[in-house]
This record gives structure tokens, C-alpha cells and sequence, in this order.
């Protein structure tokens, strides 16, 4: 790298000159103009530069003038440069190394031009496949996919993976017909064992065909259940997961270039967990008695169904730890009661991605179960306001647009329609699940939920009881297992425990930054996420490695307002990176009390 340390005040290249070496003849200055700054460099990592000689010069022709050449750039600007190859253009591509800094890189690219044999020098510069904006007709709608608030930011992640290659296993209600779905589907099966609950003649068979939930009378399925017509449930699930893309139809899915594979457990009356453990079995490719193997075993599961129990029966549990154990990532909804999530099932087993929903302003759904136990949110949008009569919709636009069929009871036109439930929440992970696994195909159940999680972002809106890490942020998440970054974001790192403040008292939350180099940036951001209801009540600290403590936010008698959600910026430039950084709460302060939801440092 360029020295910069400095001996008492004096650079240490003029340090050298200082204690009585020969200086080198200086080369032709390179005019202002023309001179290199490392704020115009390309945003990825350079680390080789292209350079063009002109005709009749040595190194233009031959590989040893070049490579002495490099050699002497390398000691002119302290940087270990080598010439790497010659270009079929005949210019040489010379190698500055992984660690070269942006600055390092405009140094050497100003020693080269100002160099008069050079006719030109570059950054080696990368490029990437350009995914375009699907033309699909009611793609507009879709503002759980790229809104700015709500929105779970996935075509950036286009440009790196569509989910080729992955299957997703929708266990659901089965299919309803979809041009908008069948050219992504395989073979699926039908598990309802009953063939009243089915509604097919028989019991278990190879057709997942969804032939209606729909309820006739009231108390049908016992006390309390409602007359009610058939959901198309699994279908809507589906196309939210991988709805053809690019055929200027309909809507666009999250991992359209994935395919679905429906699983047929729901139909009259809901379904057995008898029924829905061997799903689970099949679909990741375990084997089940009297069951021909799944051809295409699914390496994503979705799960948008559930129901109230204190704990994670046995059946779920060892089906879903078989499946993570054969690479199975299982995705489920944390459901729709506005209750706790640690009371319904399977959102409370272990080895799943427990999703809540958030709505189109990034608030908790007014339905949306919540707690320590859900994982992350994603768009389940709210097709009404939760003081509107139940069975009305009157905000379709804000639901989840996807595909849908128009029948009451039984099957008829294919069709779109917005639904609204953490059932629509699920699949928007599940997606994001195969995008991730067609991009890095080594990647491990659980290291896609911790990416997941990871990258996410804090809630613009409100959560009562715990949103997990935040909405996920798709091309963020893709962003980092394929090892590069969005342009003005980067690597973040999170903390979701809760930490309790108390009155007059100071609490901390860790976060244990590894794998960076050097020190932290000059515009480190800061995430908080505090539930507090009088937040004047507190300063906020970000505390460094060393102990260096740095203000965020100080406390104030007028604030009377609820709650913390801010970004700030701290120039911790003077900060090594790596090492223990804390987030740092003093409530000054009775009567309030509060604590940290989350919060995360992006570098």
C-alpha cells in the first residue's frame, strides 16, 4: 500500500528523501485535468488496471519491458504492482493485488499517465448481467417487490440470480390452473389422506389438484368456522414464489426462474399434521411408506398454514428437522391472530424461518402475529384497515397482488387478486430463499436464514412485540453471499436480542464485527431500533472497540414522543473495524421504560 504513516509530521516516503537518499528524477506532472481522483473510480473493487503503450515503445512490444515497467511503478508509488498478461489489444494488464484501496489505485493510474511512453491507462473494470424491468401487465401493482418503504427491494437481485435451478415446494391447498404458473411447475402430490377433506373420490394420490376449501353452512368444521367459498390459497402462495416472468402477462414472481412444486395437504376443514409431516418428508426428498419417491425434491419448503399449540408437536418437529437435514430450507407464516407467535404452530418449531407480515407503509400488519420467536417480516400487505368489518376489502391496493382463480366452490377462470395475511408474508422468503440457494448452491438452511436476517432492514413503520431482524431486503441479501455489494450500501451486521432499559439505568447491546480490513469508514451507519414511550428520556451511545464513545442521541425533557427508529452516520474513520462495537442506552429518567428491538452497523 502507499505509505501514509506519518514521523513526526513528515510522511514517511518524505522521510526517506530527509535522511540523505538520492531522489528520483521526477516525472512530467500530470495536469490537473487529466490527474486521477479516487472518488471517480468505479464503486466495485478494482484491483487491476489496463495500460495502453504507444506504438514503437518497448513495453508495447515486449513482456519484460512491461514488466519492468510495472515493476518500477510499483516502486515510484509504493504499491507491489505485476504485470499480469498482454491483451489482445496489446496493452498489458498489470495486477495492484486484493488490498489495493481506491486511493491506491488513482496513485498508480497518475504514475502510469504521467508516464510519456503511456497512451492510456484504466481501470479493469467489472460488469454484470442487467436484469430488466419485467413487462408483465400488473407487475405496477407490485409494491411488495420494489416500493422503497414496504417493499422488499428484489430486482436489484436480478441481476445476479432469478432462482434457476431450485425447486420450492408449496405445501397448501394444491393447483389451481394458471397460465401464469404452469410453464414453472413439476409434478407435485396430493397427501390428504381423507377423501371427504379431499374432495377427489379417494385419499393420497399423485394429482395435487385444488378442488375447493370451501365450507357450505356455518359450524361446518366445527364451533365457530363460517360459511365460506374456496381460497385457491396454495395458487396465490405460488405466484407470489414464481409467477412466469417476462411474458407480458400478469404479475412478475420473486424467483421466477425456480419452479413450484404443489403439495397438496388443505382442503375441507383445513388438514391433519399427520398429513402435513409426510409432506414435508416427501418434499425434501425423504421417503414415505407406500409413496413413490419425489422426482424433483425441493430444496425451499413454504408453509403458509398453521394453528394455535403451545409447543411444537413431535410429528412437525421431526419432519422439519429431517428436512433441514437433507438441505431443506422451511419457511413459515408466524400467523394471523395479533397474538404471540410462540402460540401457534409450526411458527413455533425449531429449524424454520418464522416470517411476520409488515403492510405497504412498513408497519406490523394489524394481523400479524409477533414476539421473540418470528425471524423476519416481508410485505403480507392489508387489504383493509383493522377497524373495517371483517370479509370487507377496502384497500385492495395495498394487498399482495398474485395469482388467483375466480370459482366459488369449485374451479372456474383463471384470474388475479389481492389477498392480505403472513400466509402472503411466507412466500416472499421462500422466493428470496431460492434466489439465494441458485446463487451460491453450497449455502446451508441455516446460513440462509442468517443471511436473511442479517440484511435485513428496520422497519419504517411500527412493531409491537417483535418484527424479528426487520423486512428483508433481496438484493441486499444476494448482495452479500455472492460477495459484492450495492452501491451505497455494504456489509451490515445486526442485533436483534432484545436488551430491557430500565428506569435510570444503562444497558449495552453487542455486535461482533469480524472480517474486515483496516479501519471503519468515515460514513459508518448506524440502525436503531428502540421501543421506548418517552424516548427524550434517553441518550443514545455508540461505543467503539477501544471505548471510544460517540453521541447518537441525547436526552431531552420536550420529547415526549414513543419510540427510536433512526439512522445515524458517525465518522469512525479513526476506528479499527473488527472487534466489539456496543450500542449504548442510559434512561435518565422514571415513569418509562422500554427496550432495544434491534439495531446493526453498515460498513
Amino acid at each position: 500500500m502507499a505509505a501514509s504513516a506519518t514521523i513526526l509530521g513528515v510522511t514517511a516516503t518524505s522521510a526517506v528523501a530527509l535522511a540523505g537518499e538520492a531522489t528520483p528524477t521526477p516525472k512530467p506532472a500530470v495536469p490537473a485535468s487529466q490527474a486521477m481522483s479516487a472518488a471517480t473510480l468505479p464503486s466495485a473493487p478494482v484491483d487491476k488496471v489496463i495500460v495502453t503503450y504507444k506504438s514503437r515503445t518497448a513495453e508495447a512490444t515486449s513482456d519484460t519491458a512491461a514488466k519492468s515497467d510495472a515493476a518500477a511503478k510499483g516502486a515510484e508509488t509504493g504499491e507491489k504492482l505485476s504485470f499480469e498478461r498482454r491483451l489482445a489489444s496489446g496493452a498489458a494488464l498489470v495486477d495492484l493485488g486484493a488490498d489495493a484501496t481506491k486511493q491506491d489505485v488513482a496513485e498508480v493510474m497518475d504514475a502510469f499517465r504521467a508516464d510519456p511512453q503511456v497512451a492510456s491507462v484504466e481501470a479493469d473494470i467489472r460488469a454484470y448481467a442487467m436484469a430488466v424491468t419485467p413487462n408483465d401487465t400488473e407487475y405496477a401493482k407490485q409494491w411488495d417487490l420494489f416500493e422503497a418503504t414496504g417493499g422488499m427491494n428484489v430486482p436489484g437481485a436480478w441481476d445476479k440470480t432469478t432462482g434457476s435451478g431450485v425447486t420450492v415446494a408449496v405445501i397448501d391447498t394444491g393447483a389451481a390452473a394458471h397460465s401464469d404458473l404452469s410453464g414453472n411447475t413439476v409434478a407435485g402430490y396430493d397427501f390428504i389422506s381423507s377423501s371427504t377433506d379431499a374432495r377427489d373420490g379417494n385419499g393420497r394420490d399423485a394429482d395435487p389438484k385444488d378442488e375447493g376449501d370451501w365450507n357450505a353452512t356455518d359450524g361446518e368444521c366445527g364451533t365457530g368456522s363460517k360459511a365460506s367459498n374456496s381460497s385457491w390459497h396454495g395458487t396465490h402462495v405460488a405466484g407470489t414464489i414464481a409467477a412466469t416472468t417476462h411474458n407480458a402477462k400478469g404479475v412478475a414472481g420473486i424467483a421466477y426462474g425456480a419452479k413450484v412444486q404443489h403439495v397438496r395437504v388443505l382442503g375441507k376443514c383445513g388438514g391433519a399434521s399427520s398429513d402435513i409431516a409426510d409432506a414435508i418428508t416427501w418434499a425434501s426428498g425423504g421417503s414415505v411408506p407406500g409413496i413413490p419417491a419425489n422426482p424433483n425434491p425441493a430444496k425451499v419448503i413454504n408453509m403458509s398454514l398453521g394453528g394455535a399449540s403451545s409447543t411444537c408437536p413431535t410429528v412437525y418437529k421431526n419432519a422439519i428437522d429431517g428436512a433441514v437435514s437433507r438441505g431443506t430450507t422451511v419457511v413459515v407464516a408466524a400467523g394471523n391472530s395479533n397474538a404471540n407467535a410462540s402460540g401457534f404452530t409450526p411458527a413455533n418449531c425449531a429449524g424454520v424461518i418464522n416470517v411476520a407480515s409488515t403492510s405497504r407503509e412498513g408497519n406490523r400488519s394489524y394481523y400479524s402475529n409477533y414476539g421473540t420467536i418470528v425471524d423476519v417480516s416481508a410485505p403480507g400487505g392489508e387489504t383493509r384497515r383493522a377497524t373495517d368489518t371483517p370479509g370487507t376489502v377496502t384497500t385492495p391496493e395495498n394487498g399482495i397482488l398474485s395469482t388467483l382463480n375466480s370459482g366459488t366452490t369449485t374451479q372456474s377462470l383463471e384470474n388475479y387478486k389481492p389477498y392480505q395475511g403472513t400466509s402472503m408474508a411466507a412466500p416472499h422468503i421462500a422466493g428470496l430463499a431460492a434466489l439465494l440457494k441458485s446463487a451460491k448452491s453450497t449455502l446451508t438452511p441455516a446460513e440462509i436464514e442468517s443471511a436473511i436476517k442479517a440484511n435485513a432492514r428496520p422497519l419504517p413503520g411500527t412493531c409491537t412485540g417483535g418484527c424479528g431482524t426487520g423486512i428483508a431486503d433481496a438484493t441486499k441479501t444476494v448482495n452479500a453471499v455472492t460477495g459484492t455489494t450495492t452501491p451505497g450500501t455494504g456489509t451490515a451486521f445486526t442485533n436483534s436480542t432484545n436488551v430491557t432499559i430500565s428506569d435510570n439505568a444503562t444497558v449495552t447491546s453487542p455486535i461482533s464485527v469480524t472480517g474486515r480490513t483496516g479501519n471503519a469508514p468515515a460514513a459508518l451507519k448506524v440502525d436503531v431500533d428502540i421501543k421506548h414511550t418517552w424516548r427524550g428520556d434517553l441518550v443514545v451511545d455508540l461505543v467503539a472497540p477501544d471505548g471510544t464513545a460517540y453521541r447518537l442521541k441525547n436526552s431531552s425533557s420536550n420529547d415526549s414522543a414513543d419510540n427510536i427508529l433512526a439512522t445515524y452516520t458517525v465518522d469512525a474513520s479513526a476506528e479499527t473495524a473488527n472487534g466489539t462495537w456496543k450500542l449504548q442506552v442510559r434512561d435518565v429518567a422514571s415513569g418509562d421504560t422500554g427496550y432495544i428491538d434491534s439495531w446493526g452497523l453498515t460498513f
